[in-house]
């Protein structure tokens, strides 16, 4: 799965754990996957356009750092709490040496052939 098309998953994941269904959906972006009948409008640049999208990318941000510092807690030789999951060239590097972890997407081919690890 792509990135793409992995955002749109994660999108309509959290729709689905909406307890009303939305009216209309606004997009930040040029792109989205239909959820089901759900109006949506795509903005390109939304968040310096929408303060409601701005706050969801803050929200968005703020959550995927903290997320990054708990997994460098757990795989520190990553350096997940500087890279915030870029291939940086010492996360490269770091992938050389110890393997990937379950908290690498296998789509990326970033080492083919490599074996996951399991612990630290």
């Amino acid at each position: 799965m792509n990135i793409l098309q992995a955002t749109y998953r994660a999108m309509h994941k959290a729709i689905e754990k909406l307890e009303q269904v939305p009216e209309l959906l606004l997009i930040d972006g040029n792109r989205f996957k239909p959820y089901k009948k759900v109006k949506h409008c795509c903005i390109v640049k939304g968040d310096g356009k929408y303060s409601s999208i701005a706050a969801a990318s803050i929200l968005a941000k703020t959550y995927r750092d903290e997320f990054m510092k708990k997994i460098h807690a757990e795989f520190p030789h990553y350096g997940w709490n500087r890279n915030k999951g870029y291939g940086t060239k010492i996360h490269r590097e770091a992938i050389e040496a110890y393997g990937l972890c379950l908290y690498h997407r296998r789509t990326f081919n970033i080492m083919p052939g490599a074996k996951p690890l399991t612990q630290k």
